[in-house]
């Protein structure tokens, strides 16, 4: 099992992280997800009956990250956290993008409890993986794009493995090299809070609900949590 680790100096920073790993064996994407499929349209249908909104900048869940986004010298209104990205993107355009089952059962699980998800192919991740701050020599090449390379700025805040970053500024962007896709069957998928105290509830509805969609599709999954402690 892929060990993740939080470096002492994002949990001295940021002491009320809780990430929960969701990870998934023997996934299955080329068959129907019935489940999730009814996820995305009962969320649509919400929206569009003004019965739901999207969490946005005014709420503690968000004005978190965007808090930490400065932090680490990244303007959340040009470089947005993911989950605040992905309901913008749902608020604007009325449904959520379709990518593969696997991505979009943890972007329906997301917006729907206001908090970043992500994951990560393990086949693909190379050794340990530490959320910590880059020292600016590391490289990350954007999902989408196998032919670009950037170089995280000095203290930005990354998941990263032994070979190189596997997000940008902490939860905005994925890596092409570790991109979940059909064909991907043993995946990590990660779900985030800076609150804890707060938050901690919704995190753990969210990894439950999370793996409600992924296991009758694998043929195994756990949750692990991730915290300062």
């Amino acid at each position: 099992m892929t060990a993740f680790h939080l470096a002492p100096a994002v949990a001295e920073a940021f002491p009320g992280t809780l990430i929960a790993l969701v990870t998934a064996t023997g996934l299955r994407g080329r068959e129907p997800w019935p489940r999730t499929t009814a996820a995305l349209a009962e969320l649509e249908r919400r929206l569009a009956e003004g019965a739901w909104l999207p969490a946005d900048e005014t709420d503690p869940r968000i004005e978190d990250w965007h808090t930490a986004y400065r932090s680490f010298d990244t303007n959340p209104r040009r470089v947005r956290p993911s989950v605040d990205a992905l309901g913008r993107r749902l608020a604007k355009r009325g449904v959520l993008p379709r990518v593969n089952p696997a991505v979009d059962s943890y972007n329906v699980v997301s917006v729907r409890h206001g908090l970043p998800a992500g994951a990560f192919d393990l086949d693909h991740v190379a050794g340990e993986v530490s959320i910590r701050p880059a020292d600016g020599t590391e490289t990350f090449t954007p999902l989408g794009e196998p032919d670009t390379v950037e170089n995280p700025r000095p203290g930005e805040i990354v998941y990263a493995d032994d070979t190189g970053v596997l997000t940008r500024h902490w939860n905005h962007r994925d890596a092409h090299r570790t991109r979940v896709t059909e064909d991907s069957t043993h995946v990590v998928f990660a779900l985030e809070t800076l609150s804890a105290g707060r938050d901690g509830h919704l995190l753990k509805a969210a990894a439950a609900e999370l793996q409600e969609l992924l296991a009758p599709h694998a043929d195994g999954t756990t949750v692990r949590y991730l915290g300062p402690g």
